[in-house]
């Protein structure tokens, strides 16, 4: 069965507009990176460069590809839906319930209320409102209200790990900006479907509500049924890249799917059902974020294509972006703009205040919700495609007011999370040197010690018996001179602030440095080189973890022998690998079994360590504060899972 001329002119004539907006998708991701040097979002400078290729300017994305191209959108948008439903893990947003609860509420009834309410009184003086009568401008107005609540999950993820913020403000901001993402795709689907008799000015009956539970109830239903298509295609052993190509088509054929509802309900039925796409997608990835093996897998395919797909979408939509409308309503979207932050400021205090947060945290507690990205343009594109008359020029007025939080926002959030105490790296963007190790005796083998332990952002001292001037004055390291064994003595030098003490001296001076330390300043690791074996049982008594030179090179050659890529890793041979302890002292995770961590691809758990024993770990085991957890990863992995696990 071959195809109609028509039918393959029009696949020609796609595939022609495919390969031009590729090469602008491509140079979008390229030159976007400029805005990024500029302290902008990356999707700030995708909607410039879409507005920029676009049929108004340079003309390399015409009117007619958009329209052929919109299959693209659907695919970015199912994405996106996955993406925020990935986010919404249940057990690391336990500790903060009840902040988020009341935060969530406040956020979604009182922007809504103000957004609609700002959009209602404008109407007057925007353009495409003339000639519409009260129940349809009331309409336009609480779908306004409904996407000033959509929030930017992305951007606050990116700016909480740029900033290596942890804490209960970064925690409960996350879970807001998460949850409120997902309440709003339900909201939009209620306020959608009533909007439609307001706008087409016919009268209400009570079968619209009828209407509106029947959607849920069929989307929260194909929800789960593509949960299961996901679980089935991330089942699929290896074949990585396949599994991302199946799960763009399965959002791809959920909003296919509605399409073809939505057309023949309105022939067989008399009533269009508009089952929404995005609350399909957000369900499915939130029971496989929380009910499913393959969670860690599912957010790996998430994270690596997010990049592709957001260069995809929000070029695109840049170039729907009518220039004429943004120059004639530059003043509305100030004005909404304006009401947006009011409003936050007002909702982010109510619920601060409601779930007893700090003062603090109830001042500030609006400035993480500025910012918005893919739900709230998806949610105006929707409209427009919906709209094709006056649903262009709303949706341009919404971006508008999106693009505008986009450049406010995430300087706004930064401020807030230094202004809490939050924020683990330096000014210059360097991270806080949190350990401190003191190393007694200056030689060959303890100065390599002190380069590596420096790569890994160890604070390294020196403690040195007879030092001579040349060495006190060494600028790359500092030096003390040791006077004694005796706490006094050891704290000249601040001796008890040491995370771990290595101690390359004589086995008289080492053992009476150790026993001190042990003693009187409680140091977490004390470690030693032997010489004398009569001194061995000593240093056990006390917790110090000998090295005897004299059997390290044999033990040594043994484990290469019978684990070699073990070893390899275990001495950090693999410079993108690292091994580490991390001790848990974040409440969040205490009780949390080891298979439902979050952890990185890269990353394996090695081993448990529990009051000085090592215990028999698995899947099942739970963790317990004071646990000492060893992990191996990438250094950029597990130096985000030790910001977890540790706390603030």
């Amino acid at each position: 069965m071959g195809f109609e001329p028509e039918e393959l002119n029009t696949i020609v004539l796609t595939l022609v507009y495919l390969g031009a907006f590729g090469i602008v998708a491509v140079a979008a991701g390229r030159i976007a990176g400029a805005f990024q040097n500029l302290k902008l979002p990356l999707i700030t400078g995708f909607l410039i460069i879409g507005l920029v290729s676009g049929p108004e300017l340079l003309g390399l994305i015409d009117s007619e590809a958009l329209t052929k191209l919109n299959f693209l959108n659907d695919v970015a948008l199912a994405f996106i839906a996955f993406a925020v439903g990935s986010e919404l893990y249940l057990k690391e947003l336990r500790s903060r319930i009840r902040s988020i609860t009341s935060m969530t509420i406040a956020q979604v009834l009182v922007t809504f209320a103000l957004g609609s309410l700002a959009m209602f009184l404008l109407s007057d003086v925007i353009p495409f409102f003339d000639d519409m009568k009260l129940a349809a401008r009331i309409a336009i107005s609480m779908l306004a209200g409904t996407i000033a609540i959509a929030r930017s999950p992305a951007s606050a993820i990116a700016i909480i790990n740029e900033l290596r913020a942890r804490g209960p403000f970064t925690q409960t901001a996350l879970g807001v900006t998460v949850v409120v993402d997902f309440g709003v795709i339900i909201f939009f689907a209620i306020i959608f479907t009533l909007s439609k008799s307001l706008i087409a000015e016919t009268e209400f009956r009570a079968i619209y509500i009828i209407q509106v539970l029947a959607e849920l109830a069929l989307a929260f239903g194909l929800g789960f049924l593509v949960w299961i298509m996901l679980r089935l295609i991330l089942s699929i052993k290896g074949a990585l890249v396949l599994k991302k190509g199946m799960v763009l088509i399965t959002g791809l054929l959920v909003y296919a799917f509605t399409h073809i509802t939505a057309d023949h309900s309105s022939m067989y039925l008399g009533m269009e059902l508009h089952i929404e796409p995005l609350l399909i997608c957000i369900i499915a990835s939130f029971m496989v974020t929380n009910f499913s093996v393959y969670r860690n897998d599912f957010v790996k395919i998430v994270k690596e294509l997010g990049p592709y797909v957001y260069v995809v979408f929000f070029t695109l939509t840049g170039a729907m972006v009518s220039l004429s409308v943004v120059a004639a309503l530059w003043f509305v979207t100030l004005i909404l703009f304006a009401a947006r932050i009011f409003s936050l400021v007002v909702a982010g205090y109510t619920g601060s205040a409601f779930a007893g947060d700090p003062p603090l945290f109830r001042r500030i507690s609006w400035m993480p919700y500025v910012t918005q990205a893919g739900v709230g343009v998806g949610l105006a594109t929707i409209i427009a495609t919906e709209y094709p008359g006056w649903g262009g020029a709303f949706a341009t007025l919404m971006i508008s007011v999106i693009v505008l939080n986009q450049f406010v926002g995430p300087p706004l959030f930064k401020w807030a999370l230094h202004l809490t105490g939050e924020v683990h790296v330096k000014s210059d963007g360097s991270f806080d040197v949190e350990r401190k190790i003191l190393i007694f005796g200056l030689e060959n083998q303890s100065l390599a010690l002190a380069s590596q332990l420096r790569k890994q952002n160890w604070k390294v001292e020196f403690v040195v018996t007879d030092p001579s001037e040349e060495t006190l004055g060494n600028k790359e390291y500092k030096i003390h001179r040791y006077e004694g064994a005796d706490h006094l003595a050891l704290r000249k030098f601040s001796a008890e602030t040491a995370d771990t003490m290595v101690c390359l001296l004589s086995d008289e001076e080492n053992y009476a440095i150790c026993e001190t330390a042990y003693e009187h300043f409680g140091t977490k690791h004390l470690i030693t080189r032997l010489h004398d074996r009569e001194y061995y049982k000593r240093f056990l008594k006390i917790k110090v973890m000998v090295m005897d030179p004299n059997t390290a090179m044999v033990s040594l050659l043994e484990h290469f022998i019978r684990a070699p890529i073990a070893t390899s890793l275990l001495l950090g041979m693999d410079e993108t690998q690292d091994s580490i302890d991390i001790e848990l002292r974040n409440h969040d995770f205490h009780g949390l079994t080891l298979r439902d961590l979050r952890l990185p691809a890269d990353v394996i758990i090695l081993s448990v360590t529990r009051g000085d024993h090592p215990i028999i770990s698995h899947g099942y085991t739970r963790l317990r504060l004071g646990d000492i957890v060893t992990m191996v990863g990438s250094n950029e992995s597990l130096d985000g899972v030790r910001l977890n696990l540790q706390g603030y």
